[in-house]
């Protein structure tokens, strides 16, 4: 029996390298356009941070890279140390910057010799020609290492795109990820399970979208209410409903069976920092979550691209 009911990032890495591949979360001090008034200055509605709780600051724009960069590298390395890692540059939107300063934080994670390669969390409306010609620049520099772009989709319905602030439209997505496509380099999409007003069937409808378009991979993140968000304020007025942990593994079981079997999982829930989680409490137990869902999924018979056939 697999050791998960669908085609998880782990197992691409062991196919590929022979080895669990860890992932050390980085950030480079980048901001957003939702928040510093390009579109917004609120952020979307869920964020608290970026999503940058768990990395670990390498440089900012106005210093450039921080001469001590490699010893916060290394000291994070070695609880692992003797493995292989991708740096994953996770905090808010990180091709939104100098291209100069952007090529500093990308090539210093390439050239750490047990670095495999970086992911970079982005948004589609924030790569510009430039960017794109660094990204494929070093793709050709660094042959032996990946170079992946995180795109944070959530969502193909513009009226809950607009109730999160989003701040873009999915023909904006689209044309951004053939780009990328074109370009050659692999695009892993985030879509948030849950959102305030969606409904199963319309998180299917972005899962059906998202088979079309052939993504490398696919995060699937659970709806996290964390303090000092918009969203958390929307929940205290009973504005937003919270999955149940059965409703979150149903859900999302149902998904994965709607994927294509090739697109890799890197992500099936998440959790947030335990001391700005509001709700839902039961997703704190990270470990619990997922053998509830591996369980229904084997229980029932279910994995990644079931549906489909």
């Amino acid at each position: 029996m697999p050791d998960k009911p669908y085609y998880s990032l782990n197992k691409y890495f062991r196919q590929i390298y022979g080895q669990k591949v860890y992932k050390i979360a980085l950030q480079g001090g980048l901001t957003c356009p939702n928040r510093d008034g390009t579109i917004d200055n609120r952020g979307c509605s869920f964020c608290s941070g970026g999503s940058g709780e768990f990395s670990l600051s390498i440089g900012s724009p106005d210093t450039g890279l921080y001469p001590n960069a490699e010893s916060i590298l290394k000291a994070a390395g070695e609880k692992h140390a003797g493995s292989p890692f991708a740096a994953y540059f996770q905090a808010f939107t990180n091709t939104y910057g100098d291209p100069a300063y952007l090529r500093s934080l990308y090539e210093f994670a390439l050239q750490q010799s047990d670095i495999k390669g970086i992911s970079i969390a982005t948004r589609p409306d924030c790569i510009s020609q430039s960017v794109l010609d660094l990204l494929c620049a070093l793709r050709h520099k660094y042959h032996d290492k990946f170079i992946w772009i995180e795109l944070g989709l959530q969502t193909i319905h513009e009226s809950t795109a607009i109730r999160i602030r989003r701040g873009y439209t999915l023909p904006v997505f689209h044309a951004c990820f053939q780009q990328l496509k074109e370009a050659d380099i692999p695009v892993i999409v985030h879509v948030i399970t849950g959102l305030p007003g969606e409904s199963a069937e319309m998180l299917l409808e972005t899962i059906k979208y998202l088979n079309r378009c052939k993504p490398f991979g696919i995060k699937l993140q659970l709806l996290h209410v964390l303090k000092g968000t918009d969203l958390a304020n929307e929940y205290k007025k009973g504005d937003v409903k919270i999955l149940t942990q059965e409703e979150y593994v149903h859900l999302t079981a149902h998904c994965l069976g709607s994927l294509s079997s090739d697109i890799v999982i890197h992500r099936v829930t998440g959790d947030g920092p335990k001391a700005t989680t509001i709700a839902p409490l039961w997703s704190l137990d990270k470990k619990n979550v997922l053998n509830h869902l591996h369980r229904y999924m084997w229980d029932n018979s279910l994995c990644q691209g079931c549906f489909l056939h």
